[in-house]
C-alpha cells in the first residue's frame, strides 16, 4: 500500500505491504535511489512472510524536496526513520540498507539498539577510500553529460533530481568528510549483522567490506564475485535467497531464547 506520511515537517512517500503479523523489515535505499530501487526484493520478502516497509527518503523520489543535506551523519534521516517506526508502532524491526541506506541502518542500530533485531548492510561505506572518490566523480560526469542517466534521474526523482544530485555529491566530496571513519564506533553494534558487497563494486574495494564486517562483533560477510555496486538490482534472486536465509535464522535464534 503506497501512501504519503508527514513526519518532522515534510512529506515522505511510503510503501508498506505483507502480512500484518509478520516480522517487520525496513528497506533503506541508496544515495540516488527510491522505493523502486527495491522492486526486486519487496514481493519476495512479502511472500516469505515479512511485513515490508520502504520509503523515498526526504528529498528523494516522490517525497518532499530538500534543501539541507547531512551526510555522513544522516541526522535528519535517522529522525525520519524513528518517526516512521513510531507512526506504525513498530517496536522492533530488521533493517536492510544499500550504500547510504546501509550507513543509515548502521547509525540507527548504534543510536537505538533496542529497536533493531538484525542488520543487512549492502555496499555501505565506513570511511573514504580512493575508489569511492573516483566512483562519485564518475557519477558526476554521467549526471552532467549522459542524457540517458539524466532522464532516469528525472523519471525517478522528478523535480527533486537536481537538488538531490548536488546535495549528495557536495556532501560526499566536502573536504571535511575526507578523514571520516565509522570503524571505532561499530564495535558497539550487538545485533546479528550480514555485510554484503560485490567484488567489482565501482565505489569500494573488497577490503572495505572486510573492514566493515571485522568491525562488528560476530558479523557475517558475503562477497559476491563479479557483482557491482547495484547488487540488489543486478542479482536479485541470489541476494534475496541469502538475505532471507540470514534473517530467518537470526530471528529464529533471537526469539527462541
Amino acid at each position: 500500500m503506497n501512501q504519503q506520511l508527514r513526519v518532522n515537517g515534510h512529506k515522505l512517500a511510503l510503501a508498506i505491504s505483507g502480512p500484518e503479523d509478520g516480522p517487520v523489515v525496513v528497506f533503506l535505499h541508496h544515495g540516488l535511489g527510491a522505493i523502486r530501487s527495491w522492486k526486486g526484493q519487496l514481493e519476495a520478502f512479502n511472500s516469505a512472510g515479512f511485513r515490508v516497509l520502504a520509503y523515498d527518503r526526504f528529498g528523494h523520489g516522490k517525497s518532499e524536496s530538500r534543501v539541507q543535506w547531512g551526510m555522513p551523519d544522516f541526522e535528519q534521516d535517522l529522525a525520519d526513520l524513528q518517526a516512521i517506526l513510531a507512526e506504525f508502532a513498530f517496536a522492533q524491526v530488521s533493517l536492510i540498507g544499500h550504500s547510504d541506506g546501509g550507513n543509515i541502518a548502521l547509525l540507527y542500530a548504534l543510536k537505538y539498539p533496542q529497536q533493531v533485531n538484525c542488520l543487512v548492510i549492502i555496499a555501505a561505506h565506513i570511511y573514504i577510500e580512493a575508489k569511492m572518490s573516483s566512483g562519485i566523480n564518475s557519477i558526476k560526469r554521467q549526471f552532467e553529460n549522459d542524457l540517458r542517466f539524466q532522464e532516469q534521474m528525472r523519471r525517478v526523482h522528478a523535480e527533486n533530481s537536481e537538488s538531490l544530485f548536488w546535495g549528495w555529491f557536495n556532501c560526499w566530496t566536502n573536504p571535511s568528510v575526507q578523514n571520516w571513519d565509522m570503524r571505532p564506533s561499530l564495535a558497539q553494534i550487538g545485533c546479528p549483522t550480514l555485510v554484503v558487497q560485490g567484488t567489482d563494486d565501482e565505489h569500494a574495494t573488497p577490503q572495505h567490506a572486510r573492514d566493515l564486517a571485522a568491525s562488528i562483533p560476530g558479523a557475517q560477510l558475503m562477497l559476491v564475485t563479479g557483482a557491482g555496486h547495484m547488487l540488489p538490482q543486478e542479482q536479485p534472486d541470489q541476494i534475496n535467497l541469502r538475505l532471507l536465509r540470514f534473517l530467518e535464522q537470526a530471528l529464529a535464534a533471537k526469539f527462541d531464547h
